[in-house]
C-alpha cells in the first residue's frame, strides 16, 4: 500500500472526526423525549430533546442545564450524582476536541518528516483522544439512563405510558468521530510500518550496492 495514499486517508480521517465531534457537542439532539399521546393535535407538543448544554421543550422553550451553578445543598444524593457524571461529560469530551486538534497537527508534521517513531506516536495519541471520546458518550449514556430510572421512580407509571424516549443523531455524530479517531489511529500505525520496511529495504539495497 502506498504511503502517502495511507497518510492522506489517516489525515482525512482526523479531519472528519473533529468535525463530526464538534457538531456533536454544539447540537442538541443527544437524548430526545416524546410525550405525545398517538394521533396527537392539540397546540400543546410534549416532546423535547436536549444536548450537552441545553433542554428543548416543544417548539421554543428552552432552559440551560447548569451543572456547574447548581445549588449542591438543595440537591439529594442522586442528583448530585447525576449533576456529577454530567459534569464530567461536559468537560471530557470538548477536551477531547482540543486534542484532536492537537493531534491533527502532529501526524502532519510526523507524516511530513517520514518517521516511524513519530508516526508511531501520533497513532497512540489519537488512540488516546478515542479513548477521551469514548469515555465521554459512554458516561453519557450512563448519566442519561440512571436519570430516565429516577424520573421513573418519581413519576407514576400511568404518567409515562406514552412517553417515548431515545438517543438522538448527536450521539451517533459523536460515536461516529470515535470510530473515525481509531481509524485515523490504526492508519498512521500502518504509515509507520510502511516507512519503517521501506528504510529496512533502502538500507539493504544499498548495502547490496556495496
Amino acid at each position: 500500500m502506498k504511503y502517502g495514499l495511507v497518510v492522506l486517508s489517516a489525515g482525512l480521517s482526523g479531519l472528519l472526526s473533529f468535525t463530526f465531534l464538534a457538531l456533536a457537542i454544539g447540537t442538541d439532539y443527544w437524548y430526545i423525549i416524546d410525550g405525545n399521546k398517538p394521533n396527537h393535535t392539540g397546540p400543546n407538543d410534549l416532546s423535547s430533546h436536549s444536548g450537552l448544554w441545553r433542554i428543548i421543550e416543544g417548539a421554543n422553550m428552552s432552559s440551560v442545564i447548569s451543572s456547574f451553578t447548581a445549588n449542591m445543598s438543595s440537591l439529594s444524593d442522586t442528583e448530585k450524582h447525576l449533576l456529577g457524571l454530567h459534569k464530567v461529560v461536559v468537560i471530557v469530551l470538548p477536551l477531547s476536541l482540543v486534542l484532536l486538534v492537537l493531534g491533527w497537527i502532529f501526524g502532519l508534521v510526523s507524516s511530513l518528516a517520514r518517521s516511524p517513531k513519530l508516526l508511531a506516536a501520533s497513532a497512540c495519541y489519537f488512540l488516546l483522544c478515542g479513548l477521551f471520546t469514548l469515555s465521554g458518550v459512554s458516561i453519557y449514556i450512563k448519566y442519561s439512563n440512571q436519570a430516565m430510572e429516577e424520573i421513573q421512580r418519581i413519576v407514576p407509571p400511568e404518567n409515562l405510558a406514552f412517553v417515548q424516549v431515545s438517543f438522538g443523531w448527536s450521539l451517533a455524530l459523536a460515536w461516529l468521530s470515535y470510530s473515525l479517531e481509531v481509524a485515523a489511529g490504526l492508519l498512521l500505525l500502518l504509515a509507520a510500518r510502511i516507512t519503517q520496511l521501506k528504510g529496512h529495504y533502502d538500507s539493504g539495497v544499498a548495502i547490496a550496492m556495496f
